[in-house]
């Protein structure tokens, strides 16, 4: 991790080839997906008023879906052979196709903030979409110690700024006591840090993109959790440099 992708909003330029991400748990993060979303379904999806802007971000995946993917009429099979079919709903769709979480926000008129609108989460770092789903940006980072008076209007500039032609990304990391991807947390539990470092980083690549015809943003994230054995000296020596706070409960 660089510095650039440490800081806060610390954001890149994005190339569409980069955006979505085909890993070596792809598999496994997938047979998750589609249980979270068969068996907890209320729990990590929320479609939005408007089919509109998912619609529209379904597209999106569709022309930028990588190596692995098998296209056929009305069908995509993923890399790990599971075939989804595309006259479903079409966030639940989505949510089937990538390894991404997607949010979708969009700014009501007149309104000074953008707004969590729809989203499909499955993979939640410590909050929970039913508290978050229908709030603007500021509500919804209320929790959050570092996005402050001054953080706030950054972040909200960002939202307003993006193009669709020009999208961004950035990472973070966050230190966990267990790899468990399906990770709420409601803003009421308290956060308590072990006496030790806990065990696993876990590390989201966030992209922050336009769409053209809806105007919507969609803000879509990629999990890593890897063990700190695995890491190597020069990870750890950039962990280091730039602590992390203790985000997962034990």
């Amino acid at each position: 991790m660089t510095e650039a992708s440490r800081r806060l909003p610390g954001v890149q330029p994005l190339k569409m080839t980069d955006w979505l991400v085909v890993d070596d748990a792809f598999a496994g993060q997938m047979a998750a997906r589609d249980r979270l979303l068969s068996e907890r379904r209320a729990e990590v999806l929320a479609p939005g008023p408007s089919d509109a802007p998912a619609a529209e971000l379904l597209a999106l995946i569709l022309a930028h879906l990588g190596p692995g993917y098998g296209r056929a009429a009305g069908q995509v099979t993923r890399p790990d052979g599971v075939t989804v079919r595309l006259d479903g709903p079409p966030l639940l769709t989505a949510a089937r196709l990538v390894q991404e979480d997607l949010c979708i926000l969009e700014k009501p008129d007149g309104a000074p903030e953008h707004v969590l609108t729809a989203a499909a989460l499955c993979f939640p770092a410590s909050w929970t979409l039913a508290e978050k789903i229908g709030h603007p940006l500021s509500r919804i980072h209320a929790p959050v110690s570092v996005y402050d008076a001054d953080m706030a209007p950054r972040v909200q500039r960002l939202f307003d700024r993006v193009h669709p032609e020009r999208p961004l990304w950035r990472q973070n990391a966050l230190l966990y006591a267990d790899p468990t991807l399906y990770h709420p947390r409601t803003e009421l539990q308290p956060r308590v840090a072990p006496a030790e470092r806990p065990d696993y980083l876990r590390s989201e690549r966030q992209c922050i993109l336009r769409l053209w015809d809806t105007g919507a943003v969609v803000f879509s994230i990629h999990t890593w959790v890897l063990p700190f054995a695995s890491l190597t000296a020069a990870q750890l020596a950039t962990l280091k440099t730039y602590p992390i706070e203790y985000e997962g409960r034990t």
